[in-house]
């Protein structure tokens, strides 16, 4: 096996996030169902970011952020995904490489602007996203560089991406590269719409292709078509080498073969925004796990990091757990 100098390579959605604080009534007015994703159009992004008032602007998209705060906590990462070449791409290409990612992906020079993320974020800490995905669905094969894959220990793949058909392409390009090169293929299913749109794919995915699940609660039990999380929980573990499944306050649970720990939520003072918190969790397990940390200390790390951002507006880490803390995860 050759030598690596990446930890993880991580392939998804490339979006400009634009948080915005919101109340209830202008979600009513404009008609968003809180608490949700909505893919819309370029037209309505436009409409609803002219109707909001000044917000955050910084790159986003799930694997991307998990590829972020690997890279924060002191991991080697690295992010393949698709940009346009215009103002947006030009922000989340600097702010992704600013966060000491590597990015070499071309920015694409015609067809659809760099996709962004409009997240409303309430009083009470919900998020409702209206999302125009752009030039992030036109990823292809053609952007999977081999020597990248091979050169990094981890592959994380971002389910939002399933849709496209070239995606999908490049997706098991990659897996097949990774597993060529003797390293380990990562999934999140990233949402249970997202499941129930392509279940029978991801069953042959989770399967075949991959070595790390990652998935909530709702998106296993969607997975599987069974509203008993312990009956999705003993489905999964007869399915692939290593799951890892999130369940908000009630914590974690890691299974692995015969192995199976359940590990607590980190407490937190204020929830402020939950944005985020299943892309730093994986960023947590995957770098305990890059490591060779033990499996429930990978979890547990993991736990801090989901923490840490919820506590705070934005979907990336304002800080990262000191070498002290990360001493006591052995």
């Amino acid at each position: 096996m050759a030598a690596t100098d990446l930890d993880l390579l991580a392939i998804g959605n490339a979006i400009v996030d634009t948080l915005l604080h919101a109340d209830d009534e202008f979600l009513i007015q404009h008609g968003l169902a809180k608490g949700t994703m909505t893919l819309v159009d370029a037209a309505r992004a436009d409409q609803l970011y002219q109707a909001s008032g000044s917000g955050i602007e910084s790159s986003g998209g799930s694997a991307a952020n998990t590829a972020a705060g690997f890279a924060l906590m002191g991991g080697r990462s690295a992010f393949i995904g698709r940009v346009a070449n215009d103002q947006f791409g030009g922000v989340f290409r600097h702010d992704i490489r600013a966060n000491g990612v590597e990015y070499e992906t071309d920015s694409a020079k015609d067809g659809s602007p760099t996709g962004r993320c409009l997240v409303f974020v309430t009083p009470d800490a919900h998020r409702t996203m209206q999302t125009y995905l752009g030039a992030s669905i036109e990823l292809g094969p053609e952007d999977i560089d081999e020597a990248q894959v091979k050169r990094a220990k981890i592959l994380y793949l971002e389910g939002y991406l399933w849709d496209p058909p070239k995606a999908k392409v490049a997706f098991l390009k990659a897996a097949d590269l990774a597993h060529a090169a003797g390293r380990k293929v990562a999934l999140t299913l990233s949402d249970p719409f997202c499941v129930e749109r392509h279940r029978d794919e991801f069953r042959q995915l989770v399967e075949n292709h991959v070595d790390i699940l990652f998935a909530n609660e709702a998106e296993i039990c969607a997975l599987w078509q069974t509203p008993d999380f312990d009956n999705a929980a003993t489905i999964t573990r007869q399915k692939t080498p290593l799951a890892v499944l999130t369940r908000s306050e009630k914590g974690s649970v890691i299974l692995a073969g015969k192995q199976a720990f359940s590990v607590q939520a980190a407490p937190v003072d204020h929830v402020v925004d939950t944005t985020g918190a299943g892309d730093q969790y994986a960023a947590g397990f995957l770098f305990g796990l890059a490591t060779g940390r033990r499996l429930d200390s990978c979890a547990r790390i993991a736990c801090l990091t989901a923490a840490e951002v919820i506590s705070h507006y934005g979907a990336r880490p304002v800080t990262t757990l000191t070498d002290q803390v990360m001493a006591r995860f052995s």
